[in-house]
């Protein structure tokens, strides 16, 4: 004979079930899965598709690079501003649909060029094809823009207003988060590198454009629902341009019975009327000046958040060839690794990446948040120590006998004609990006192809052993910094600051992009991976400075979660 709570125990447990199931905690958990299942995938095959189209040069690569690390400097505080200036839902839907249409417009062209690009090279010499590269380019970097804004408005706000005053529960969520992207980097690129290889490029083309028609309705929805299921989004606090707004406002009623005192009529040389002409006139100059004003306000309220430090220690990280992308991956193949290694070798840095999401969270129950981040950076140069000793080991190309710039505008400009290669001969995991900034750019404007002599794998096995092993404290660092924007940055200005953050990010990545421009060769590389350790070490310099402004003396003192106090100016937060 069974008791009641034992017969209500099973009951229990789905009910608990379903409830999780249906909170709004599990419905963003899964509409970002959609979402970055979508990005990943499309992030992967369009630097494939660029190299397609363009032979066996990665020229169009390059480009789309810039333009994207450019694009996203330059307008990161606008749409940041943007963000902060609009609703929630209005933002997080927007950005959704232009994101999705613009992937999809985006494959639909794609599929055409590779259908009739012969018929569209004979056209006008060949310039409605590099229209059609420039159309290219240019919707897939609105796309980019559009991934900017749904990632600021749910990582860096919507997840904040889910988790509440709940900080422990904000550090669950955020580790998730980076587990799903850890996750996707690897399955995805997987999944539609599976589909080009024993398809072709126009069935990945048409199948991405398909996932993302399906998955922009199913994530509108599951906004919508998160947004219902969360009173709190609703709940805008104002920025302080709208109450000096409102300030100004209240004065100019109060002020409004005082001129109408006077009886007599007002004629042109009134200077009231004069000066209501010279407000006009000054408005319509400040509409056009806003968005150049909305950039420079953003950068000086980034410069003033007190975790600016932290911040740009998380940018300087961005400076690196030690990733995943096919910079790293290009020159694996100079060294004789297959892509069946490669694939390994990227699984062993996703298992890695996740360890790192968990010892965030144990660390900062440990040890507090600013020390998480001292602690992660600690271990992250401890580990790139192997990257840093690969460079002269046996089996290490650097040679700085040979120029780095020798033949570089013949390495820009082909004067070879180019082939198409087949998508068979495309390796699947070439080209998959380590972190959502490496933009598929890469070190030379050639496919690198695998050394026909034999080499030592010394070099090459201390440089990936570094590089997997760092990624515990890379992403550790990662979500120390995103969790000290969220907590330390006011409502209304999270939107920008993060924008910024973003811009700084990409400026970092461009940085790198075109140091690997200049430096191409194999020779060079071993250099680069030494100026990469060093910006890295020069960020985690500044977050130890940030820390020692932050902590004091209690900076070594290993002890419980940090308190957030405030004083009664509210920009001024500081973790003490």
């Amino acid at each position: 004979m069974t008791n009641a709570g034992e017969r209500n125990q099973p009951g229990g447990c789905c009910e608990s079930l379903a409830n999780y199931v249906t909170s709004a905690k599990f419905l963003l958990y899964l509409g970002h899965s959609l979402s970055t299942w979508g990005d990943r995938m499309w992030h992967f095959a369009v630097s494939l598709f660029l190299v397609e189209l363009y032979g066996n040069s990665l020229l169009l690569t390059a480009v789309y690079g810039l333009v994207v690390a450019g694009s996203v400097l330059v307008l990161g505080a606008i749409i940041g501003d943007w963000v902060d200036k609009n609703s929630r839902l209005k933002v997080a839907q927007t950005s959704l649909v232009v994101q999705n249409v613009s992937v999809i417009l985006c494959g639909l062209i794609l599929m055409m060029v590779f259908l009739h690009k012969k018929e569209l090279l004979a056209i006008y010499n060949g310039w409605l094809l590099t229209s059609c590269y420039i159309l290219i380019i240019t919707i897939a970097n609105l796309a980019n823009l559009a991934s900017t804004a749904t990632a600021i408005t749910i990582q860096r706000d919507w997840i904040v207003v889910v988790a509440g005053r709940d900080r422990g529960k904000l550090a669950d969520m955020n580790a998730t988060v980076r587990r799903i992207d850890q996750l996707t980097n690897i399955l995805a690129p997987m999944a539609v590198g599976q589909i080009m290889t024993f398809g072709s490029a126009v069935i990945g083309c048409a199948f991405i454009s398909g996932w993302n028609l399906v998955s922009m309705c199913v994530e509108y929805f599951l906004l919508w629902k998160v947004y219902q299921k969360t009173p709190a989004l609703a709940v805008k606090g104002a920025s302080k341009v709208e109450e000096a707004e409102l300030n100004q406002l209240n004065l100019h009623k109060e002020t409004e019975p005082k001129s109408l005192e006077g009886t007599h009529l007002m004629d042109e040389n009134d200077p009231d009327i004069q000066e209501l002409e010279h407000e006009q006139e000054t408005s319509c100059v400040s509409q056009m000046t806003e968005p150049f004003r909305t950039f420079r306000d953003g950068w000086v309220s980034y410069y003033k958040q007190p975790v600016f430090l932290a911040g740009m220690g998380l940018a300087f990280l961005y400076m690196t060839v030690l990733g995943f992308d096919c910079i790293t991956t290009g020159y694996a193949y100079t060294q004789g690794l297959n892509g069946s290694i490669l694939s390994i070798l990227m699984g062993a840095s996703a298992v890695t990446g996740i360890m790192g999401t968990m010892a965030f969270t144990w660390l900062r129950r440990k040890c507090g948040l600013v020390r998480t981040g001292l602690i992660s950076g600690f271990a992250q140069l401890s580990c790139l120590t192997l990257c840093v000793i690969s460079v002269f080991m046996p089996g290490s190309p650097l040679d700085l006998s040979i120029s780095p710039f020798e033949d570089l505008y013949s390495r820009l400009i082909p004067t070879e004609p180019l082939s198409t290669i087949s998508p068979t001969n495309i390796p699947e995991i070439t080209f998959t990006p380590d972190m959502y900034m490496s933009n598929g750019s890469g070190p030379a404007t050639t496919v690198p192809q695998m050394s026909p002599k034999s080499v030592s794998m010394v070099s090459v096995s201390l440089l990936f052993a570094g590089v997997i092993a760092a990624r515990i404290g890379l992403w550790s660092f990662d979500l120390t910094v995103t969790q000290l924007l969220q907590e330390n940055v006011i409502e209304s200005e999270r939107g920008i600051i993060n924008g910024v953050q973003n811009s700084m990010n990409y400026l970092l990545d461009l940085v790198h992009f075109l140091m690997v421009i200049l430096a191409p060769n194999p020779e060079a590389f071993g250099l680069l991976v030494l100026i990469s350790v060093a910006f890295v070490a020069m960020g985690h310099m500044m977050y130890f400075r940030f820390a020692q402004k932050t902590l004091g003396s209690k900076m070594f003192a290993c002890g419980p979660e940090e308190k957030v106090v405030t004083d009664e100016n509210p920009t001024n937060i500081s973790v003490l």
